[in-house]
């Protein structure tokens, strides 16, 4: 059985605020962002953006890539999903001898 795609969101609650005790206000405010976007995020209904990312790896010393390649995953992953029979379709072409 295949697990659900992780959203960013998920990560940052489960493994960044819950363990540091900071709610989404105390966050939203330390990065200069806004609480709604911010809980968006963690109940997964936004994407973590560029500006996002910038902001969560300062304040947490990660890195802006880290929060921008499971943005990268999840919608892959939840795409992939999505088109799945429609990428079935797709035929890869025989290499041709040069």
């Amino acid at each position: 059985m295949a697990l659900s795609p992780l959203h960013p969101g998920e990560v940052l609650l489960k493994e960044f605020m819950r363990p540091l005790g900071l709610t989404a206000y105390a966050l939203a405010s330390r990065c200069r962002m806004s609480r709604t976007r911010l809980e968006r995020i963690v109940r997964g209904n936004a994407a973590v953006n560029a500006d996002t990312a910038l902001r969560l790896a300062k304040f947490f010393g990660t890195t802006p890539e880290f929060w921008m390649n499971l943005q990268t995953r999840y919608e892959l992953e939840t795409t992939a999903f999505k088109i799945g029979k429609e990428l079935a379709a797709i035929k890869t072409p025989k290499r041709v001898a040069a």
